[in-house]
């Protein structure tokens, strides 16, 4: 390694030694939402019902079911939150599988209010 690079993690070292292990759980958090904001972003930012209902197939959610559950997310504004996502949200609720969810999705736009 090089002299700078061993300063710098002496000088991290040194600060990290003074912080309480409240502290250091505090900032391994911190880092933690820094490292991850950037790919949440993407994803919310960079979806597309296509995407999405890819990712109800892989959940074992038939085509039609699929296409009328995406649509009503994505008329709902909630795409970006990840149809997979929604769908869990609406099972948990609800206490129904995730195909039951997609269904219902599908079926009663009111169901999607006030999930989020």
């Amino acid at each position: 390694m090089s002299e700078d690079r061993i300063k710098k993690f002496e000088n991290r070292r040194k600060e990290l030694e003074k912080m309480t292990d409240e502290q250091l759980k505090s900032r391994f958090w911190e880092l933690c939402q820094k490292v991850v904001e950037p790919m949440v972003d993407y994803g919310k930012n960079y979806t597309s019902p296509s995407i999405e209902r890819s990712v109800l197939l892989r959940m074992g959610i038939d085509s039609p079911t699929t296409q009328g559950a995406v649509l009503r997310i994505n008329e709902a504004g909630l795409l970006g939150k990840g149809a997979g996502h929604v769908v869990l949200k609406v099972s948990d609720k609800h206490k129904i599988t995730i195909r039951e969810a997609a269904k219902r999705i599908a079926e009663d736009k009111t169901v999607l209010e006030g999930l989020f």
